[in-house]
């Protein structure tokens, strides 16, 4: 399995599991950036992501590991740890071990969606995750039907790739059958935070173009691993397409979509539609997915004059996400080390 020349530990906020995979007591075993990880939640609900690994033997606390109130307690000697990685009981000794600590992640739950930060240098989230609903400012969880999921693990791809799509208007003719033509509105790249907004134009099979203003979508980046979207017009719907990297070759994805609700619409037949709706945009999802999982990063990339600006745009707003500040790109780093190596 081939490593990618993008950085795989790059620093933002990223899709762990679901809010109801775990449940008040449970703990959930997982694998991000290379490293084993457990998610446990309190009996309080508080939910912690730390490392799995006990600090006093080494034992994996999500083989047998319980929730007791608080803390979560080893299987293997029963030393408990609490929320902030911290010894607090050692059951057949009077003091806790206070000199070792089990590495903790900021957690942040939102659309149904746990979010760690990941950062290699330890550094505090400098950004919020983008919400679905409140990041648009108009509408609530309420005014559309049930999330519906998918979820595909352990893919040869990297989070930049899915971003990266957000300013790709060619391939909706080439990929979904779609005679779709993004007009860009709005392409801004000036925080951790951007934004993308689009209005949909349809080609007709004589090439001819039809401008459709009521139809458009609004995207929000919240860095690499985030992104969510407000579509409106032909299906009002939401999404968030969350991207993963697993270890240094491989990334989990998880895509959300919510269909808005018709008021004064029969609730069984309006139902089934969002439902079929759904599937749709999930169906078109999966087609990227399917390009992505195979795709070599092509750096620099031939691009066409008019792809010039928007590609450009992203690639070097993504730069800043990466351990390396060049953007971790196998060129970019190699004329980096050149230029540090070049006499003065």
């Amino acid at each position: 399995m081939a490593k990618p020349p993008l950085s795989m530990t790059p620093t933002g906020w990223f899709q762990v599991a679901w809010s109801d995979e775990i449940g008040v007591g449970d703990v959930h075993s997982m694998k991000y950036f290379g490293q084993e990880m457990v998610a446990w939640r309190a009996e309080s609900g508080q939910l912690t992501v730390m490392n799995a690994y006990c600090e006093h033997l080494g034992a994996h606390l999500g083989y047998g590991g319980t929730v007791c109130g608080e803390v979560l307690q080893c299987p293997f000697h029963g030393w408990q740890w609490n929320s902030e990685g911290r010894n607090v009981c050692i059951p057949y000794q009077d003091k806790p071990n206070r000199g070792r600590r089990i590495g903790t992640y900021p957690v942040i739950e939102r659309n149904e969606s746990v979010y760690i930060w990941h950062d290699v240098h330890g550094r505090e989230p400098y950004f919020d995750p983008p919400d679905v609903f409140a990041a648009f400012d108009d509408r609530t969880a309420t005014d559309y039907y049930p999330q519906q999921r998918l979820y595909r693990q352990s893919l040869e791809m990297h989070p930049q790739y899915v971003l990266e799509n957000g300013v790709d208007f060619a391939h909706f003719k080439y990929v979904h059958r779609t005679p779709i033509v993004p007009v860009f509105t709005r392409h801004d790249f000036a925080e951790p935070v951007s934004y993308v907004d689009f209005t949909i134009t349809f080609e007709g099979d004589d090439g001819q173009r039809i401008e459709d203003v009521n139809s458009g979508v609004e995207a929000i980046n919240g860095g690499l691993g985030i992104a969510v979207t407000k579509s409106w017009g032909m299906i009002d719907n939401r999404t968030i397409s969350a991207i993963t990297p697993v270890d240094d070759s491989t990334s989990d994805v998880r895509f959300m979509v919510y269909i808005g609700r018709t008021p004064g619409a029969d609730p069984a037949r309006a139902e089934a539609r969002a439902a079929e709706f759904g599937r749709e945009v999930i169906r078109q999802f999966e087609q990227d997915i399917h390009i992505w999982s195979h795709q070599r990063y092509s750096d620099p990339p031939a691009l066409a004059t008019a792809e010039y600006a928007g590609f450009t745009a992203i690639r070097q707003w993504a730069k800043q996400f990466y351990p390396d500040g060049i953007g971790g790109s196998a060129a970019e780093v190699a004329a980096a080390t050149a230029q540090k190596g070049s006499p003065a």
